[in-house]
């Protein structure tokens, strides 16, 4: 079993991208554990649950389902404050996404950004999606420089933010625009070379299901794996259940070693 950090906000994480992974990492025996700036139980933007504008653009019924079971979990009731975690406590890192503004506060957060930088520095499986890969963007090493730098990646495509503020901005503002820059420009930025950017298929509805992962899209760099969207939440939980199932047995081949064999 495998210990998975989630950090989050306090309130406004995508639905999607923090349920499923839950729910599939739990099913594989694995142990999620969620964090928080102050330890504050966290809560989901609300609209992904009842529908953007005219009930429509939230999670599916599935994720839905998943996040009402996440609610009663004693690990989401009760999670750690960002400032006891470490590197060094947990096997893996999920950085999730959302857009909404109460996303800022684990965006922008210096805490959270060291604590990937310290990851990064080791060789755990790390999983990123959406916005969750601008937490990665904004993470430096001892050097200075970002720990995305001469990684390959995707995160929310330009084109997929852009489309739904101008589907939404009458009825909802700026609500899905974090920032004024893009991030995907953002996450550029921070990468050694364009190339190092997937962008994926294009792709404006559909979506991956748990049985079904043509409509889906990641990104897979060595212990690093990153998605777009809601629609790539089950491809890359999966991803990262394999790099854990991966890891577990590297590492019971070196204790058998590093252990004298019984005659």
């Amino acid at each position: 079993m495998a210990t998975v950090l989630f950090p989050l906000p306090d309130r406004d994480f995508d639905v999607t991208e923090v349920a499923v992974p839950w729910k599939l990492l739990r099913e594989a025996g694995h142990e999620p554990v969620f964090a928080t700036e102050t330890g504050a139980a966290p809560a989901c933007d609300p609209l992904l649950l009842t529908g953007v504008v005219f009930g429509k653009l939230g999670a599916r019924p599935e994720p839905i389902a998943f996040y009402r079971e996440l609610e009663r979990a004693a690990e989401f009731a009760s999670p750690r404050p960002w400032q006891q975690c470490s590197a060094a406590g947990y096997d893996a890192l999920f950085l999730a996404g959302g857009h909404a503004p109460g996303m800022r506060q684990y965006l922008g957060s210096e805490v959270v950004q060291q604590l990937v930088a310290d990851f990064f520095a080791t060789e755990k499986p790390i999983a990123a999606i959406c916005h969750g890969v601008l937490v990665a963007a904004r993470a430096r090493r001892s050097d200075g420089t970002p720990v995305l730098h001469g990684v390959r990646t995707t995160c929310l495509p330009k084109y997929m933010e852009r489309s739904a503020f101008l589907a939404t901005f009458w009825r909802r503002g700026r609500y899905y625009r974090t920032y004024p820059a893009y991030v995907e420009d953002e996450v550029r930025a921070a990468l050694a070379k364009p190339e190092d950017f997937e962008r994926g298929p294009r792709e404006l509805s559909k979506r991956g299901t748990r049985d079904e992962d043509s409509h889906a899209f990641v990104v897979e760099d060595g212990r690093y794996v990153s998605a777009r969207w809601p629609g790539d939440a089950y491809l890359i939980a999966k991803k990262l259940i394999s790099r854990l199932t991966a890891s577990a047995s590297v590492e019971s081949k070196a204790q058998c070693v590093a252990s004298p064999s019984s005659r």
